[in-house]
């Protein structure tokens, strides 16, 4: 199979490019907006978190503390929501090429992957120079959010591949799954610390899949510590979990899902 993908990694590239060239199509700025639009975002959660509301986080001096544990959060969660979102709706909007062409299909959520992660790249390479310009970037700490976005995107385009063969055949999947991010979201500890909430809620913290990387992520850029490697343990057996149960759907209903379609 990986064999197969590598072939067609000019098929791939070119679609990442397409996209990406697509998303700024008619714009007069171009791809200007690829570094406007999430230097805007970093600076509002900025000013209006570590300034306006002198928000603190326990054990987290700085004044850009809060804004750093947001950003950390909400921009890791984007990048997770993208992939699973696109995902799971991969089939279904390029339902004609599908039916045209004979290329491998695991080549679209491939591409999916491909593309989140330049986006993320352009956004998070910017939040990377806010915190050295801000004199809070956390030193070697930083580089072991390499394995943690691994895991990441492992659990992601598996729950994305899962979801997007289950949507061909029944697309209330879709719509349910799009009410189910909304809820995950808040229910996830990015925009709050799980140390406010009350001991009966933060037990139940355990069972969300997305409270160990967000956490990781969070100790890693606000407060320069390393990672809690143990609580990553259960999203990564979940994302190979998915992984295999996407691939084998998708091989078993590789042919159905064309008809469908």
């Amino acid at each position: 199979m990986l064999t197969i993908l590598w072939n067609y990694r000019g098929f791939i590239f070119g679609s990442v490019k397409r996209e990406f060239q697509s998303k700024y199509l008619n714009s007069l700025l171009g791809v200007a907006w690829t570094v406007i639009q999430p230097l805007s975002m970093i600076l509002v959660y900025t000013v209006i978190f570590s300034q306006i509301m002198r928000a603190k986080l326990p054990g987290v001096e700085s004044s850009f503390g809060y804004s750093i544990y947001l950003c950390a959060g909400i921009l890791t969660w984007g990048l997770f929501a993208e992939i699973v979102s696109r995902g799971q709706n991969n089939f279904l909007e390029h339902s004609n090429l599908l039916k045209k062409l004979s290329f491998p299909r695991l080549c679209l959520p491939i591409t999916v992957v491909a593309t989140g992660l330049l986006n993320f790249a352009i956004i998070f390479s910017l939040f990377t120079l806010f915190l050295v310009v801000t004199g809070t970037f956390p030193g070697w700490v930083f580089f072991s959010i390499i394995p943690v976005l691994v895991i990441q995107v492992i659990f992601a385009i598996g729950l994305g591949i899962t979801l997007g063969v289950l949507n061909v055949f029944f697309r209330d999947v879709g719509q349910a799954f799009g009410v189910i991010l909304q809820f995950w979201f808040w229910l996830t500890p990015i925009v709050y610390p799980a140390s406010i909430l009350p001991e009966k809620a933060q037990a139940l913290l355990v069972y969300n899949p997305m409270t160990g990387l967000m956490g990781a992520y969070q100790d890693i850029l606000s407060r320069g510590a390393l990672p809690d490697w143990q609580a990553l343990i259960p999203v990564s057996i979940l994302g190979v979990f998915f992984c295999l149960i996407g691939i084998r759907l998708f091989r078993k209903h590789a042919g159905e899902i064309v008809d469908e379609l």
